[in-house]
């Protein structure tokens, strides 16, 4: 039988001016953010890197502030001069058309600058910065800063478990706070198939470039399960031998697991008082009802075939996602950055916030994407390579960040993000 076709709208007109109004408190807000997340760390925690996918939080705190600088000061402020002719380098993460970058598997060695340097480099950009936040033309690329600077704030936080993980004293960056109550049952819900557009709507809002352009989609029926996998259905994978079952794995996950002796997600530690898991909220029994998270997409991938069931694809993902609310879930401004069990609202729940959803979908350009001009082009065109798409925020992501049509892209070998399983069929 034909389907009806779906029909998208056109481009609007722009901004709006009361969006511009904005501006000048939506920068302050999020540059202050960055610092507030900062205020339980000690003088060495800003210089942690473990490994060469982290970053240390000074680092962090510098390359959001050479973003402004290169693509907005620089080119845009009459007589503006750089805060120190070796920034532009330093703190470089990688764009090549701008200069060599300085080693990323390097930067915890970069001791100097001191941190007051680097805050008082923030300060000095923030400064700079203020006669052109009310410039309507830069208004795109200034919004561009400031979601780049949330998504660091993520990083900065996972990066910084990470390194503290590696740590036997199990430092503790926020105490833990009561669990609210769990439900068990995850039953599913169904969704037709047919045309559907996909992808930012223009006009309605900020947006990354690699959501772009909206276009139709073909899905057939699916379901969804109601609410994400729990560490207690992941542990039954795991007491069933699902790491030991070749028949589960991806050729390159079976690999991955041989190769690194992997047993459990990352951060779960097995002890004499039972099952823990290291987290920001400190070491802790295991919550058996909460979010499994800290898994690879192979992980996510064997779960699901064991389960007899599959991953969603991107396009189911942002179907079932487009007319919830994006703003209700479990982000970053709780001030709780562990997933929290689903609550007992009917419907699909937990699609926004609490962990990143592994899709089974490659991240690659949608029809007709055309990355910006110049090397701000460079921020998610050159990685449509390799990596899959992960989707709805977690709860280290900033409330407000996330959207239905939001991409989101890893490696399928990495966990350091709070990456989690929501199976489909």
């Amino acid at each position: 039988m034909d389907q009806p076709q779906a029909v998208c709208p056109p481009p609007s007109a722009g901004l709006s001016a009361g969006k511009r109004t904005l501006l000048a408190n939506q920068y302050h807000q999020i540059r202050q953010q960055t610092l507030l997340l900062c205020q339980p760390l000690q003088a060495a925690d800003y210089e942690l890197q473990a490994a060469e996918f982290t970053s240390p939080a000074k680092w962090h705190l510098a390359h959001t502030s050479w973003f402004f600088e290169t693509f907005l000061l620089k080119p845009h402020l009459s007589g503006y001069q750089p805060f120190h002719p070796q920034f532009a380098q330093l703190f470089n993460s990688y764009y090549n058309g701008i200069g060599q970058p300085y080693p990323r598997a390097q930067r915890g060695l970069l001791s100097r600058p001191a941190l007051d340097q680097v805050l008082a480099y923030r300060e000095f950009v923030d400064n700079a910065m203020q006669p052109l936040l009310s410039e309507p033309a830069l208004v795109p690329l200034i919004e561009l800063g400031l979601n780049h600077e949330q998504q660091h704030q993520e990083l900065l936080l996972t990066d910084l478990l990470y390194c503290w993980s590696l740590n036997p004293l199990c430092p503790v960056y926020q105490p833990d706070q009561p669990l609210p109550a769990a439900i068990s049952d995850n039953s599913w819900q169904e969704f037709d198939g047919g045309m559907h557009c996909i992808g930012h709507k223009p006009g309605k809002g900020f947006a990354f470039d690699n959501e772009s352009p909206r276009h139709q989609v073909y899905v057939g029926d699916f379901a969804l399960a109601r609410r994400l996998t729990s560490n207690r259905e992941y542990l039954e994978f795991i007491q069933d031998g699902g790491y030991q079952q070749p028949q589960l794995w991806l050729a390159d996950g079976w690999s991955w697991v041989q190769q690194h002796q992997i047993q459990a997600p990352l951060y779960w530690r097995d002890s004499s008082a039972g099952l823990q898991q290291y987290s920001l909220n400190g070491l802790r029994p295991l919550a058996l009802d909460a979010p499994v998270c800290h898994v690879s997409f192979y992980e996510a991938d064997a779960f699901a075939r064991w389960s007899g069931a599959r991953l969603a694809t991107e396009a189911e993902w942002e179907v079932s996602a487009s007319g919830l609310d994006s703003q209700q879930g479990h982000f970053a401004d709780s001030g709780r950055f562990s997933p929290s069990p689903a609550g007992t609202a009917s419907g699909v729940q937990q699609q926004f916030g609490d962990c990143w959803e592994w899709t089974s979908s490659p991240y690659q350009p949608y029809p007709g994407y055309q990355p910006a001009a110049g090397a701000v082009g460079e921020y998610n065109g050159k990685f449509m390579c390799n990596q899959m798409v992960l989707r709805g925020g977690s709860c280290a992501t900033p409330a407000g960040h996330i959207r239905a049509s939001y991409r989101n892209f890893f490696y399928p070998h990495e966990r350091w993000q709070f990456s989690g399983i929501r199976l489909a069929r």
